[in-house]
């Protein structure tokens, strides 16, 4: 009888955990509460559509395109383009706080700033390729982050690089629209 009665007290702070963590873990998303109105952003991310054109001899990477987004911290967006060497006009638009707190806190809980500046190896069979580029400062601190797209590379691009990515090119194709 007494073990029975120490077994059910043993499982009550068990249960409890587990009632508590079970959400936590299995929620896929950044909490909104991460970023705070005293949080000072600004995002610069840029794609290149790079391909290698060969001369015989030589060799040389240009941009078919490149793209590039400016958010600033008050949500103001800027998108350029530029195709064949020719520049398209500037889209100008305003995101939305959610959308600017969603990017902020993804930024800030994933420890983006803190991702070490590397280099990835472009293979050599690497002739059409997409590489990005994305600088941001959060807070005073800033960091920039360049990456080629996964089949252009051996390297290993670190998922949260990628979910930033997402966020951005769905961005992009927002303002598009």
């Amino acid at each position: 009888m007494v073990k029975k009665n120490l077994i059910i007290l043993g499982a009550i702070p068990v249960i409890v955990a587990l009632l508590i963590s079970v959400p936590l873990l299995t929620k896929n998303e950044i909490p909104m509460s991460a970023a705070n109105s005293i949080d000072k952003i600004e995002i610069e991310y840029t794609k290149h559509q790079l391909k290698k054109i060969s001369n015989g001899i030589t060799e040389r990477t240009g941009a078919q395109k490149t793209e590039i987004l400016l958010i600033k911290n008050d949500g103001e967006t800027k998108y350029s383009v530029t195709e064949h060497g020719y520049i398209q006009p500037d889209i100008r638009s305003k995101l939305d706080e959610t959308k600017l707190n969603k990017i902020k806190a993804l930024i800030k809980e994933t420890g983006f700033i803190a991702i070490p500046s590397e280099s990835f190896p472009i293979l050599d069979d690497a002739t059409d390729y997409q590489k990005s580029n994305v600088k941001i400062t959060l807070n005073g601190r800033t960091n920039q982050i360049h990456w080629p797209e996964v089949n252009a590379t051996s390297g290993f691009i670190p998922p949260i690089v990628t979910m930033v990515e997402a966020e951005l090119d769905m961005i992009i194709s927002e303002i598009r629209e």
